[in-house]
């Protein structure tokens, strides 16, 4: 096929087939931006709203047109958070929070609240690799009594954006790229970076996503939050705001970059099995539901706005309240009936839980019944079992695509008199929703608010809240990503227009990693009130103790089956499971390995501990494999263990004689080294030897 230049510079291929096809091309040069209709958009930035900071209008055809067209632009999977792992729970309250909501369960510490919880990546598709660098959603049904209540959130507390007209865009720039379909599953590439260099709103939720949080260690040590501003409702109708965190109770840990891009193609199921397994073993994990209440006449006292979903609530400013902890104790029987039907939506709330006018919230609550109609095959989605309700639900709904229900009686509108008037309204005092009366003044226009126009304050408190190695982890995704960037105008522009303005070290530091010149003099990074915040460090998240983490006993035949059950039962009483890991699956003595050193390397272990056995040792010694494993261990800065003659395997691997975070003695001193190695570690990760790995062999 010949192929040559249009007028516009373009390549068109000139065979019978393709240019039967030209008519249909689309090319945007010097066009102007308009509807499917042809009518000329004016503000392609801001939904219509009744006042710069009130409710969006139903009546913006510009904004529905756009967002309905992106709703259905995939067949059958999501179109972000396609990937996804869910398990089942249960939900209670530490103490009745009647003073907050009338929510019926936040009242009852004696009841238990059926919940279902899907985690998921958001850029890639259902085949994607768990441990890329992405935020996670973190979603959570509540099957509560007054019915569903959907908290549909992040791994972070804030958004890209912060009005829901620009969702289309912010999306179709992340995925990927149009003419070839790359990259799956990442943003390191030119549409990304080019859409966050234009829109400087992004800036905070991008350097989240380029920190440490975008590569959780495992999906039950991963926060939640639920970015917007709701609002909590008492039986007296007296408001509050509120932002909702969710906590795990093993604290909050993240993957190093290079053990995450290798578990990408090691185990890219790595997230999604270490939930199902560690459900499957009795290890349920657990998280702490919290909030941030802010009474309503402090609405304005911040320098933000809380109506602004790229901005969070500084805990220093307003501490974290918990009020209740989720256990999820099941599996899923069936991931295509349940994990990959179920329906989210923000818009389904309870009494005593309500909206604000968040211009992004706002659009979700059209956006999420729209897609699921065209995802899930119609509007009865709700009698998928998986998303029905545990308590009695009639209406006057009928009909339409895969109706389960037999709706018996000849009614099927309201107010009627010959099915006796029911089903029948249901007054607030009685348990009826009623939506928060909020009083509303403001011209029909299109803008956004002033309030909402600082967009670097909160990043440049954000990265000053990181410790160092953390920072270092930052300037390093950002070097990475950006490297993977062609033009070189877009890494241009994301260096001086927007890192600059966070900080001129990371600014700087970036810059000289990508071969660029210094940013220009004058570009002031933003001074928020809280300078910086302790509680957004990963680092001040770690709760010691070993609990639920994975040990490697990296050992060969020849070993002493007894030791290894000793060791393996020592780690069991603090809450760890020790995997045998051995070169063959052949049989030590009567122990049979649980996997191979090649079948499952030292990234998928949070720490490694060699038993010893002179034959044992001498074999992995000589290999190779293993002594990659453990030199693997030690520059992902993870705690090692060696005992007796074990000791040889990290000789061998030409390992330091004295590293922090490494125990190690003879079987004389066993109760002494298992000691060390476990306090080592409870630790995560042993961040004073990040020095000494850049002097062991690659």
């Amino acid at each position: 096929m010949t192929k040559h230049k249009s007028p516009q510079g373009k390549h068109q291929p000139t065979d019978a087939k393709s240019q039967s096809l030209e008519s249909f091309r689309a090319h945007a040069d010097g066009e102007a931006l308009r509807t499917n209709q042809g009518v000329k958009i004016a503000d392609n930035q801001n939904t219509l709203r009744a006042g710069a900071r009130g409710p969006s209008l139903l009546e913006d055809f510009i904004m529905r047109e756009k967002i309905t067209h992106f709703d259905h632009e995939r067949i059958p999977e999501r179109i972000v958070h396609a990937r996804g792992s869910a398990a089942h729970g249960v939900f209670r309250v530490y103490e009745s929070q009647a003073e907050l909501t009338r929510a019926g369960f936040l009242q009852d510490p004696a009841k238990e609240t059926p919940v279902y919880v899907r985690f998921s990546t958001v850029q890639g598709p259902r085949g994607s690799s768990d441990t890329v660098r992405d935020i996670r959603g973190f979603a959570t049904k509540f099957y509560t009594d007054e019915g569903n209540f959907d908290l549909v959130g992040n791994n972070v507390p804030v958004f890209f954006i912060q009005d829901a007209i620009k969702f289309p865009d912010f999306v179709h720039a992340v995925k990927p790229e149009a003419p070839d379909e790359m990259p799956t599953g990442g943003t390191a590439h030119d549409t990304f970076w080019d859409f966050v260099s234009l829109v400087p709103e992004s800036a905070h939720t991008v350097i989240w996503a380029m920190s440490d949080r975008a590569i959780p260690r495992s999906l039950r040590t991963m926060e939640g939050f639920g970015v917007h501003t709701f609002r909590f409702v008492n039986a007296k109708g007296h408001a509050r705001f509120i932002k909702w965190h969710w906590r795990p109770v093993l604290g909050s840990y993240s993957l190093l970059w290079d053990e995450a891009q290798k578990i990408a193609g090691k185990d890219p199921d790595f997230h999604r099995r270490d939930l199902w397994e560690a459900i499957e073993r009795g290890d349920y994990p657990e998280f702490e539901l919290g909030v941030q209440v802010i009474e309503e006449s402090d609405e304005h006292k911040f320098d933000f706005d809380l109506l602004d979903p790229t901005k969070l609530v500084p805990e220093e400013e307003v501490p974290v309240k918990i009020i209740g902890k989720m256990t999820l104790n099941r599996n899923p029987d069936n991931f295509f009936a349940e994990t990959e039907q179920v329906a989210f939506h923000p818009g389904h709330i309870v009494p005593g839980i309500d909206f604000t006018n968040d211009p992004l919230l706002q659009g979700r609550l059209f956006s999420y019944t729209d897609t699921q109609i065209s995802r899930l095959g119609g509007p009865n989605f709700h009698e998928i079992p998986i998303n029905r309700p545990v308590c009695p639900y009639q209406n006057n709904q009928r009909d339409a695509m895969h109706r389960q229900t037999l709706n018996v009686g000849q009614a099927s509108y309201e107010p009627n008199s010959v099915s006796g008037g029911w089903p029948k309204e249901t007054q607030p005092k009685d348990g009826g929703f009623e939506s928060y009366q909020e009083r509303m003044d403001g011209v029909k226009i299109r803008v956004r608010s002033e309030s909402f126009a600082d967009h670097f304050s909160q990043a440049t408190m954000f990265y000053h809240s990181m410790s160092e190695p953390e920072k270092d982890h930052i300037k390093a995704a950002y070097t990475f990503e950006l490297g993977k960037v062609t033009k070189p105008e877009i890494r241009e522009r994301q260096v001086n227009a927007i890192l600059a303005n966070i900080d001129a070290d990371l600014a700087a530091s970036v810059a000289q990693a990508l071969g660029l010149p210094k940013p220009k003099a004058g570009a002031k990074p933003g001074k928020p009130r809280t300078a910086s915040s302790p509680a957004l460090s990963l680092l001040n998240r770690v709760q010691p103790g070993i609990k639920a983490r994975k040990i490697a006993l990296l050992t060969a035949p020849g070993a002493d089956p007894a030791m290894l059950t000793r060791l393996r039962d020592a780690f069991a009483l603090e809450g760890a499971t020790a995997l045998v890991i051995a070169p063959t699956l052949a049989p030590i003595g009567d122990l049979a390995p649980d996997a191979t050193i090649t079948g499952m390397p030292s990234v998928m272990f949070d720490a490694v501990f060699v038993p010893g056995g002179e034959k044992a040792t001498e074999a992995l010694a000589e290999s190779g494999d293993a002594r990659h494993f453990v030199l693997e261990a030690f520059k992902h800065l993870k705690a090692i263990g060696a005992l007796d003659t074990g000791r040889l395997v990290l000789s061998a691997a030409q390992l330091p004689d004295h590293a922090d975070g490494v125990a190690n003695g003879d079987e004389a001193e066993l109760e002494r080294v298992l000691k060390e190695f476990i306090e080592a570690a409870g630790q995560h990760r042993v961040w004073s030897r990040v020095a000494q790995t850049l002097a062991v062999p690659a």
